[in-house]
């Protein structure tokens, strides 16, 4: 369980990091560094890297979005079929970024374990 709370933790700091210098797949790169330093077992290296990076990512653009009070992120709400909430738009964000870390959380225990061998 600390292991797991560890690289949740990890996770969104590496990612927080890296979110300064580098594209938006530097939650990928979060998420398979954070893989190899605290291998995870079964689902937990799907999951943790995907909840880490949702929640980062939500909280991140809810952060830039009340900047300015939401002007931009209701446009482009209205562009999706999400009815113009910002709320779905924010939370899609987050999913997607998720999704891609826990893809590479996968790929870095992949190779964690042909690096064992």
């Amino acid at each position: 369980m600390k292991l797991k709370i560890l690289n949740f933790l990890a996770t969104i700091v590496v990612a927080f990091i890296f979110s300064f210098f580098l594209p938006w797949w530097s939650v990928m790169l979060a998420a398979f560094i954070t893989a190899i330093l605290f291998s995870l077992r079964n689902a937990a290296v799907f999951l943790v890297p995907f909840l880490a990076v949702t929640a980062f990512w939500m909280a991140y653009s809810f952060l830039l979005a009340s900047g300015n009070d939401y002007i931009l992120a209701k446009k482009i709400a209205v562009l999706f079929p999400f009815g113009g909430s910002t709320f779905l738009l924010i939370l899609i964000t987050g999913i997607i970024g998720g999704l891609a870390a826990g893809v590479a959380g996968i790929f870095g225990k992949q190779c964690l374990l042909i690096l064992n061998k």
